[in-house]
């Protein structure tokens, strides 16, 4: 969202989507939140925009891995969907669309993520062979 890449541009600060949100923007989820939760190391605040509101939330560095990249949303939304019913088919389509330098990073980061999470990204990231 461009908004909230012009509101953190300048701050320094590391930020990612989160929650129904993530999962919305991968196409996982058809839950359009009308709040808009956004992780950061910044300062918490609220900023909205006339129905929406963009809540930045302060977040400890373990819940920025892969911050403002297409692998921290991945992440965020895995986290979200843990929550709601995180199925086969989410995985699948995460490991058919991510382009290869998302499914590296992912890869990258696999020691750093929860224990329940590692499978799942080390599913996502493997290569697709074509028989």
């Amino acid at each position: 969202m461009a908004v909230v890449e012009a509101l953190m541009k300048d701050s320094g600060a590391q930020w990612q989507f989160s929650g129904a949100y993530a999962a919305n923007r991968l196409g996982l989820s058809e839950q359009v939140p009308a709040k808009i939760l956004v992780l950061t190391d910044g300062p918490p605040r609220r900023v909205p925009l006339g129905k929406l509101v963009l809540i930045f939330r302060h977040a400890a560095p373990r819940n920025l891995l892969g911050a403002n990249r297409p692998a921290g949303l991945v992440i965020q939304a895995l986290r979200h969907l843990r929550k709601t019913g995180l199925a086969p088919a989410h995985v699948d389509r995460l490991r058919l669309q991510l382009d290869p330098v998302t499914k590296a990073e992912l890869a990258g980061l696999h020691a750093q993520l929860p224990g329940w999470m590692q499978p799942v990204v080390a599913t996502i990231a493997a290569p697709i062979t074509r028989s």
